[in-house]
């Protein structure tokens, strides 16, 4: 089943274009063959102008990933920006990604991305770098078919009857 993904990179230099942004296609390049990628949106470290950014695009979307604007800059504002339009937290994927970054390098740590959904759309943030990128896909992939197919009514329970089925 393939997902409708859009990227979000906020970061005034690529929006402004004179910084090139890695975070984002590094996302389209691991993600290629799960997600359909229907567009890539640059704005600004502006809370208001990611915020519109986000709340538009979940009306057409199963999936937002933003790269970058989650350290401790001031102008680090997507966190907030992203609490402030869900209407439920992924405490667990936070966790999950926090986590598996934090066993790759101990300036995870600094990392204040978080995920929650908003009606029927899942939104991710991830730091901006490249590797940083490629560890929280990670810890996404698997799960985020699962995610979108509840939020989306279509799933058909096979994943949670292979689960009952396990042993340990």
């Amino acid at each position: 089943m393939e997902k409708l993904c859009i990227f979000i990179p906020p970061f005034d230099s690529c929006a402004a274009g004179t910084r090139e942004d890695l975070g984002g296609p590094a996302v389209v390049t691991t993600s290629f063959a799960f997600l359909f990628v229907v567009s890539t949106v640059i704005v600004p470290d502006e809370m208001n102008l990611i915020e519109a950014a986000l709340i538009e695009r979940c009306k057409y979307s199963d999936v937002i990933i933003t790269t970058g604007g989650t350290g401790f800059s001031k102008r680090d504002v997507t966190p907030e920006a992203t609490i402030n339009v869900v209407d439920r937290r992924c405490t667990g994927l936070e966790v999950a990604l926090h986590a598996h970054s934090l066993a790759h390098t101990p300036m995870a740590a600094l990392s204040r991305a978080v995920a929650g959904i908003r009606d029927r759309t899942v939104i991710v943030n991830m730091p901006g770098g490249v590797r940083a990128v490629q560890e929280y896909w990670e810890v996404i992939e698997p799960v985020l078919n699962h995610a979108v197919s509840l939020l989306t009514n279509t799933d058909d329970g096979s994943l949670h009857l292979s689960m009952a089925s396990m042993t340990k």
